[in-house]
C-alpha cells in the first residue's frame, strides 16, 4: 500500500513499530539516523503528550518530510481531541502513524480523519487468553482466566494492552456469532471505554464481561 495520505491507524502494539517502519522503508523513506523520524510508545497518551506532539509537528523537516510513529496502549479522549486539528491540517509533507490495539475504539472524529493501514508483516501478538476458550468456558472458569490481565507490573500498573486486545478479540467474535448476546457485547463495550480511565475499576468490568457473554 502506497502512502497516500497523511495519517494513518495501525491495529497492534508496539511489535507493530518494525512493521511501519519497514513499510516506510518500502515507500522510498529512509528511517535509521534521520533526524525526522520520531517514534515513541505509551502505556497511556495523554493531553500532555498530544501537546508536545503538536509542538513537534509545527516544525518543519530537515530533510524531505517529518513522520511521527505513536504507538500507545490506549489514547485518553482528551488527547484524542487536542491532536485534531494537527492530523486534519499539518505542515505539508508531515506523516502519522498512531498504532494502538482497538483502532475503532478511538473517537469518530479523530478516525474520520486517518486511513487505516493493513500491514500484513505485522505479527499478531499472542494474547494471555484465548477469546474462543473464553467463550465456551463457564463464567467461574472465565474468572479465572482473567486473572493473567489484572496482574500488576512492578510500577502497580496493569498492561492495557494486553486487555484492549483481549476485548477487541471478545468483540469481534460475538459480532460475528449468530447467537451473539447484546448485554454481553454491551459489557465488552463498557469494560472497553473506561479501562484507559484513571481510577477505573477494571476487576469489575472484567468480571462483568466474564458474567454477561454468551
Amino acid at each position: 500500500m502506497s502512502l497516500t495520505g497523511h495519517a494513518y491507524l495501525v491495529a497492534g502494539m508496539a511489535n507493530a513499530i518494525d512493521a511501519v517502519v519497514a513499510h516506510l522503508r518500502e515507500n522510498g523513506i529512509e528511517t535509521a539516523g534521520n533526524p525526522d523520524v520520531s517514534i515513541r510508545t505509551y502505556n497511556q497518551f495523554l493531553i500532555d503528550d498530544a501537546r508536545e506532539l503538536t509542538a513537534r509537528a509545527s516544525s518543519k523537516a530537515l530533510r524531505e518530510r517529518r513522520v511521527f510513529i505513536i504507538a500507545a496502549s490506549t489514547f485518553m479522549n482528551e488527547a484524542q481531541n487536542a491532536l485534531l486539528k494537527t492530523i486534519e491540517e499539518p505542515i505539508a509533507g508531515t506523516l502519522f502513524f498512531l498504532i494502538t490495539p482497538a483502532p475503532h475504539s478511538l473517537l469518530p472524529t479523530l478516525r474520520s480523519r486517518t486511513q487505516l493501514l493493513t500491514l500484513p508483516h505485522i505479527a499478531g501478538p499472542e494474547g494471555l487468553i484465548d477469546a474462543k476458550r473464553f467463550l465456551s468456558s463457564p463464567p467461574a472458569e472465565r474468572i479465572e482466566q482473567l486473572k493473567p490481565l489484572l496482574e500488576k507490573d512492578e510500577d502497580d500498573k496493569r498492561d492495557l494492552g494486553n486487555i484492549l486486545m483481549f476485548l477487541s478479540s471478545l468483540e469481534r467474535m460475538l459480532e460475528k456469532s449468530p447467537v451473539e448476546s447484546r448485554q454481553g457485547l454491551e459489557a465488552v463495550y463498557r469494560a472497553r471505554k473506561y479501562a484507559g480511565d484513571k481510577g477505573s475499576l477494571l476487576k469489575p468490568l472484567l468480571e462483568q464481561v466474564a458474567l454477561l457473554v454468551q
